[in-house]
């Protein structure tokens, strides 16, 4: 955040002028922090497992919120590099910026669903979010299915999902299956009445 990329030589140097070190010295300690136990030096080293930094990450960013905000928004978000991986995130949306506090990289072409990698996100940070705060989960159009709404309001948060048009709505669990188009046209509708000015005959 404070250096505005995540590349490693431009983390080092602000931690190096923090902590009043050299660079390449911060540089190298970063670089076996984030590699395996195998390719570390010493008898002492061992693997850090990320996802274990996932709910105090969130913890964190909370904590640099206002007092009284007591609502956030954790924003779903897959991008591809290339043709080789995907990243899979959790961000949560503020002042304009996506700030990543969970996430899991795949293979491009790996066969099967995404659906075990988006379960196990989405419940990791779940114990670091306030009891009582409001969350809202966006995600763009590609990302729904059935299966994610219930694991959203089964954490208590409320799914912003983007649906295709033409899909069916039931209102109440007898009632009939209605096209998407004509509830939110109806909505709109009481919405534009609400919005106007009703005249008064009283005096």
């Amino acid at each position: 955040m404070m250096t505005k990329s995540s590349s490693l030589t431009q983390v080092s140097r602000l931690i190096a002028a923090v902590n009043e070190e050299k660079p390449n010295t911060v540089r190298q300690r970063l670089k076996e922090w984030y590699q395996s136990w195998k390719a570390k030096k010493g008898e002492k080293r061992s693997t850090l497992e990320v996802s274990s930094c996932f709910a105090p990450l969130l913890v964190w960013v909370i904590s640099l919120l206002p007092i009284d905000l007591e609502r956030i928004a954790l924003a779903m978000d897959a991008t591809t590099i290339g043709n080789k991986f995907v990243v899979l995130s959790i961000n949560v949306l503020l002042a304009g910026c996506g700030i990543p506090i969970a996430w899991s990289i795949v293979k491009a072409n790996e066969p099967g669903s995404g659906q075990p990698y988006w379960q196990k996100l989405l419940r990791q940070p779940k114990e670091a979010v306030p009891n009582g705060w409001t969350v809202i989960v966006p995600a763009d159009r590609g990302l729904y299915a059935p299966w994610l709404y219930q694991v959203i309001v089964e954490a208590g948060w409320h799914p912003f999902l983007r649906i295709n048009q033409p899909g069916l709505v039931k209102i109440s669990p007898h009632g009939r299956w209605q096209p998407l188009y004509q509830i939110s046209k109806f909505l709109t509708d009481i919405e534009l009445l609400k919005s106007k000015t009703i005249p008064s005959n009283t005096r």
